[in-house]
């Protein structure tokens, strides 16, 4: 992925979802051969000058200082992932990030012996790209045989978009692909050398329509926390809480888990998948 390319199309991207009443600016009702805000309104907003943001928003950003990145967040009413995404474009560590994403990732035993032990909690670690590096039983029961899939399939923005069920298994499943594609997307802005999530996307980009129209937005998030909702072909609808916990090690990894709230129907649910998941034999992983 192109780093000049993608800061530009980012920048486009968020200057055209703002209209000049969300910036306090004045709207005189002109019409406007493009949507969102005129560069020179975002230079002005920003304290820089048209031909220097224009440089910018050209791809021209190695050179900018943080002062002016942080001008343009505010102005454009980044969120801190966005604001943390324009950083990476603007401003790359390429040798180290290279490094980082040609390095694999090794899940030590005591995070496995973790998920293991975590008998009523579906669980499992995602590495960089979304892969999908470990899980319990009751992550399993819940979320699909994640041991009967090849290790290059084992990925979270794959079963999204091209597993058959996984339209079936979320309730939102609009919302659930803007999530994985955000989440996507900010790993590109942090790795835009590697080439395993570049052939991700590429595959992606060509196998489904919904993942094009999704990237192209340009949408970044962190993977944080929230509410899911999922209908599981044994036990129903569940409505299950998720946190995803970043381990201070390293910082690619994240254990997400699920949980019911005590007494509720979907607790009912899990338990009862958790007594299923019981009965089946799982390869440690």
């Amino acid at each position: 992925m192109d780093q000049r390319t993608e800061l530009s199309e980012f920048l486009r991207s968020r200057r055209a979802r703002l209209k000049p009443a969300d910036v306090g600016l004045p709207d005189y009702g002109r019409t406007r051969r493009v949507p969102g805000l005129r560069r020179e309104e975002l230079a002005q907003l920003a304290g820089v000058s048209v031909a220097y943001y224009t440089s910018i928003e050209q791809g021209n950003g190695a050179n900018v200082s943080t002062e002016v990145l942080d001008a343009i967040a505010r102005a454009l009413r980044l969120s801190d992932a966005e604001h943390a995404h324009l950083t990476h474009l603007a401003k790359p560590k390429a040798k180290k990030k290279r490094v980082a994403a040609a390095r694999p990732h090794r899940v030590r035993p005591e995070l496995r012996h973790l998920l293991d032990a975590m008998d009523g909690v579906p669980a499992y670690l995602l590495g960089r790209r979304l892969d999908i590096l470990a899980w319990n039983r009751l992550a399993r029961a819940l979320l699909g045989d994640f041991t009967a899939l090849p290790d290059e399939e084992r990925n979270m923005a794959r079963l999204v978009f091209l597993a058959p069920n996984s339209r079936d298994l979320y309730v939102d499943w609009e919302s659930k692909a803007t999530e994985v594609v955000s989440v996507l997307r900010m790993c590109a802005g942090c790795y835009p050398d590697d080439p395993k999530l570049s052939s991700l996307v590429g595959e992606l980009s060509v196998k489904s329509e919904e993942f094009r129209a999704l990237w192209a937005a340009h949408t970044v998030q962190e993977k944080g926390h929230g509410v899911k909702r999922l209908h599981h072909p044994l036990v129903g609808e569940l409505t299950l809480s998720y946190e995803t916990l970043r381990l201070p090690d390293d910082h690619d990894l994240h254990l997400v888990t699920y949980a019911a709230e005590p007494g509720s129907p979907s607790a009912d649910g899990l338990r009862m998948l958790a007594a299923w998941g019981a009965d089946e034999v799982v390869e440690p992983r």
